[in-house]
């Protein structure tokens, strides 16, 4: 039998690793009968009530796909990633994702940018997608491990959905000598003990049987089920339908594998490819999953229907474009949904490159009418909208944005169309198309169309692109990136998973941190924050090592059995200070930070002098520091309440980050915020700080707050108990769902610290306001002192504004006073642009001043006008005729000069002109303008540049009319010098 087996392998090694572009079952009559037709939300209830019903598993419902707190994530690509501080051991112990042992569920993933991107091959073939669903079941901490994970998956297979068992094969890992791990022969002796023949078992090295996290991380070997599309007829063609991870390794930094403290199962099996295996399809995309929105597609658009073609065969692409369309829209309103839109960096900027593709294919192959896009939604929300009910919720936002960004783009395409022509006329018939054009038109530039099209648009030209300097381009733009980012926050020490696991082996309990909700307010006003004494249970040195004690001048790491810092989480930054050992009070031990690891608070100092394990401290927090946050924490929550009782109830929080200096807050917004609809969110504020209402604050139950109307939950994983901050409202009548308090006051779950009375906020000013993407704002304010000081430059800035409208008004026939108005209006433009003051305010000033300074700009041309026809009758009666005016004239400014030249050329258009004007300074002005009918050689630019070289200074201009400056004391040289070159050309 083992020869067999291995030529099977040899055989089957080549596509498994290739993963080749499935083409869909096999036409070809099967050796058994094939399973049952079943609805798509079918084989996904079956999943999920087969775990939960049969093998006790816990439903979770499916993450966002934006990640949260995972900067190496553009979106949840796997169903795994929600679990990841399980895996790495970082789960928060008081969570209720501590407490999961045997979950299972369908996630949504997306696949597009990043380390995972199928974009450039969705359309080309019939499975590829930027979105699919990934059914997938998990056994935590060893509560079951490989023989339980394969039998369930063998049972769902083979007796729920009545796979033909010969049907179906299993790899498993061969083992890696370079690397010491040797085959997974447990997996593959149980799957022939499930009665697997053993001539479809397989054994295939780590690049396809050993599973990943990253480059670092939890890892293990996995055995994978595969679907014969050919039934037994001819060569077996093997699809991956399910993959079973064994997370039992860890891959550390020098690349060397670790055994994990505690072992799970993390399995993995795509809905849209087991559809098509139960319905029989061709392709995933002749599913119920695609067809209601294959049918809308042709509907809506007039072309032939779909029939499935690839590559050759898919004549004019059609069949390509309805794959683009239909994986696209359900991406781009999955991602929509969860909060992430079209924008221009990170996972935005891919959603945007998403939304295009799909535009250039609807209009350019299906020929579709404008707002195409943006009518299939409806569709998508009937086929998933069910099973992710956020679809439903966000429908006409989601509508919205799709149509305005179709809308954008199409108009972007005709503007790039206009501007590929004009710089084709500048061109020689052997010139490449100049790469700094076509950047502009990319998505790095200003039109955001992608590079591939515009190539496209040439060639239809046929000109070639200076791929050359587009390649230089993006180097530039790449380092100029780097210097524009700041440099992340040193990350500093922390606790690995065998620093966890090993605290956990030990029964090191959780660091006890409610002492740092252990202060109170005073009757002079004042906060009072108690200390902490605590006792040192571990050290570790700066390189992560566990040591019994640091020495003076060393980083260190501790943690203790309690503290009153709090540590960096929910938006807040970590609290400073210092510890002091008991009985030695003059030794200070500065704390820089304070992390929280899987319930472990880890403090950051540098040593002054000897600390060790079982030291007695005492901690006391930098007040300054912490009542800061404090006032920045209270004032988020208000300005939370504020945003929603001016935008609506279901404005939505994106994200937020607080420290003593300003706090930032992202809200989800259907357009850019006006500013009345800013005066009006301060307003509200103003109004519950001046009401100096108590702030309650309690820990209640996380069941308790399942369904309270109002109540804002973020997309956070909460402890259990839960804390919850109330303003005005004690938090036992919020919770009642018969008071409808929480939509009448702020009501919040929030671990952070928090004044204890509205009033002490002072005042909040949101001095900043930007559009991070289409459909998200930033705001930045400030409070306190600062927020009282930045409404006095506000105040000061109107005056200034005021005083200056008065002065416009009052007019002028001065030119001299006319331009100092106006470089006035330039330098008090410029002030309210940077000065830190109310956002709304800057945004009325900056109105006004822009119509202010085109008053003052259309009053010095007016007076720049008179100044010229003056001037130039004077010129003209001294020059009555002739071919050509050389002279010098008194003028102000190069604006007035060329004016003059204009007028007189104007007057007599067969005279060419060239005047000079020079200056208080030294310098020397220079404008010219030749005549209609000059000889084609005689140009204005380089008679300039003839006069202006004479004088050591340049030039610039056109064939007509030019202009420069230069500096000497002979003007009669210049002058005889633009004679002679004039009269030379003549």
């Amino acid at each position: 039998m083992a020869a067999p087996v291995a030529a099977v392998a040899r055989r089957l090694r080549r596509p498994i690793r290739r993963s080749p572009a499935w083409q869909g079952p096999s036409r070809r009559p099967a050796s058994t009968k094939p399973p049952p037709e079943l609805q798509s939300s079918a084989v996904r209830d079956a999943f999920l009530s087969f775990f939960r019903d049969r093998h006790g598993h816990r439903l979770v419902p499916s993450a966002s796909v934006r990640p949260r707190g995972d900067p190496s994530l553009l979106f949840v690509n796997a169903g795994m990633n929600q679990f990841k501080p399980i895996f790495l051991g970082t789960v928060d112990p008081r969570s209720e994702m501590a407490g999961y042992r045997r979950v299972a569920n369908s996630q949504k993933c997306v696949r597009a940018g990043g380390r995972h991107n199928d974009l450039a091959d969705v359309g080309r073939d019939l499975s590829h997608h930027t979105f699919f669903e990934m059914l997938g079941n998990w056994a935590f901490r060893g509560e079951y491990f490989k023989e339980e994970a394969c039998s369930m998956a063998w049972e769902l297979l083979t007796q729920v959905y009545r796979i033909p068992e010969d049907r179906l094969w299993v790899s498993y890992f061969g083992g890696d000598p370079k690397i010491g791990l040797d085959p997974d022969l447990e997996s593959r002796d149980i799957w022939l003990s499930l009665g697997v023949p053993a001539n479809r078992v397989l054994s295939f090295g780590p690049q396809e049987n050993f599973w990943e996290m990253g480059d670092t991380g939890p890892c293990g070997p996995c055995t994978e089920i595969h679907y014969d599309l050919a039934g037994g007829v001819g060569a077996p063609q093997l699809v991956e339908l399910w993959n079973l991870v064994f997370m039992q390794h860890n891959r550390e930094a020098d690349g060397s594998l670790q055994p994990l403290p505690h072992r799970h199962v993390d399995t993995g099996m795509g809905l849209e490819r087991l559809v098509a295996v139960l319905q029989g399809r061709c392709s995933t995309y002749d599913t119920d999953l695609f067809s209601p929105l294959l049918n809308a597609i042709h509907q809506s658009c007039g072309a032939p229907p779909y029939s499935g073609r690839v590559g050759a065969a898919d004549k004019g692409r059609i069949d390509t474009a309805y794959r683009v369309v239909a994986d696209h829209i359900r991406t781009l309103s999955v991602c929509i949904a969860d909060g992430v839109s079209p924008g221009m960096s990170g996972a935005p900027l891919v959603l945007r490159q998403i939304l295009r593709r799909a535009v250039r294919f609807s209009t350019e192959v299906l020929r579709a009418p404008p707002g195409f896009l943006g009518s299939l939604v409806p569709v998508v929300v009937e086929t998933l909208g069910n099973t992710y009910p956020e679809l439903q919720k966000n429908s006409a936002q989601i509508t919205n944005l799709v149509s305005e960004d179709e809308a954008t783009f199409l108009a972007s395409l005709q503007r790039g169309r206009q501007i590929i022509d004009r710089a084709l006329r500048r061109l020689g018939p052997s010139d490449l198309f100049p790469a700094e054009v076509a950047w502009s038109l990319s998505l790095s530039g200003d039109l955001g169309l992608p590079l591939d099209l515009v190539e496209l648009m040439l060639q239809e030209k046929g000109v070639k692109l200076d791929f050359a300097g587009l390649e230089r381009l993006a180097q530039e733009e790449a380092q100029h990136r780097a210097q524009r980012t700041k440099p992340e926050q040193e990350q500093g020490l922390h606790l690995n998973i065998h620093a966890l696991g090993e605290l956990q082996r030990q029964g090191v309990p959780p660091t006890d941190d409610s002492p740092k909700y252990s202060y109170s307010l005073q009757p002079d006003g004042g906060y009072e924050f108690g200390t902490c004494e605590a006792q040192v249970l571990r050290l570790y040195a700066e390189d992560g090592t566990a040591v019994a004690s640091v020495g003076a001048g060393q980083r260190c790491g501790f943690l203790l059995d309690r503290t009153n810092f709090y540590a960096e989480q929910g938006g807040q930054a970590s609290d400073r200070g210092y510890l002091v050992r008991v009985g030695q009070q003059d030794v200070l031990f500065p704390v820089a930070r304070a992390q929280v690891f899987g319930g472990f608070v880890l403090h950051e100092a540098v040593a002054p002098e000897c600390l060790q394990v079982g030291d007695q401290v005492q901690l006391h927090v930098d007040k300054a520091w912490r009542l800061g946050c404090m006032e920045k924490h209270t004032a988020t929550h208000l300005l939370s309440w504020a945003l929603r009782q001016t935008l609506g109830p279901n404005t939505e929080q994106r994200g937020s980050h607080l420290n003593p200096e300003r706090l930032r807050f992202d809200v989800a917004t259907q357009a850019p915020l006006t500013p009345e609809q800013l005066r009006r969110i301060e307003d509200t504020v103003q109004e519950a700080v001046g009401q100096d209402e108590a702030v309650y604050m309690e820990e209640v139950p996380l069941a308790l707050t399942a369904h309270i109307p109002g109540l804002r939950f973020l997309d956070e994983v909460y402890p259990d108990p839960v804390r919850v901050v109330s303003v005005g409202v004690p938090v036992a009548r919020a919770l009642d769902p018969a008071s409808q308090a929480a939509l009448q006051t702020s009501v919040e779950l929030c671990c952070g610290t928090h004044l204890l009375r509205t009033g002490d906020v002072g005042d909040l000013v949101i001095i900043g306001e930007h559009q991070l993407t289409k459909g998200t704002t930033r705001l930045l304010a400030i409070t306190g002192e600062q927020a009282k000081q930045a409404r006095e430059v506000g105040q000061s800035l109107t005056q200034e504004v005021e005083a200056a409208t008065e002065r416009l008004s009052r007019g002028t026939q001065d030119l001299g006073e006319a331009q100092r108005l106006s470089k006035d209006m330039g330098r008090l433009t410029e002030a309210v642009d940077t000065a830190m003051m109310p956002q709304w305010q800057r945004r009325e000033l900056q109105a006004t001043l822009k119509v202010l300074q085109r008053r003052a700009n259309t009053a010095i041309r007016k007076l720049e006008m008179g100044q010229a026809a003056k001037k130039s009758e004077e010129l003209l009666k001294r020059h009555t005729k002739g071919p050509l005016i050389v002279d010098t004239v008194p003028a102000e400014s190069l604006s007035v000069l060329v004016k003059v030249v204009r007028q007189l050329c104007t007057q007599a258009p067969s005279t060419s002109v060239l005047l000079l004007s020079p200056q208080p300074v030294g310098s020397v002005l220079c404008a010219c303008q030749v005549a209609q009918g000059a000889t084609p050689t005689f140009t204005a630019e380089a008679w300039a540049l003839a006069v202006c070289s004479h004088m050591g200074g340049k030039a610039w201009g056109s064939r007509v009319v030019a202009q420069g400056t230069g500096s000497t004391t002979d003007l009669e040289a210049a002058l005889r010098t633009a004679r002679t070159y004039a009269l030379n050309q003549l």
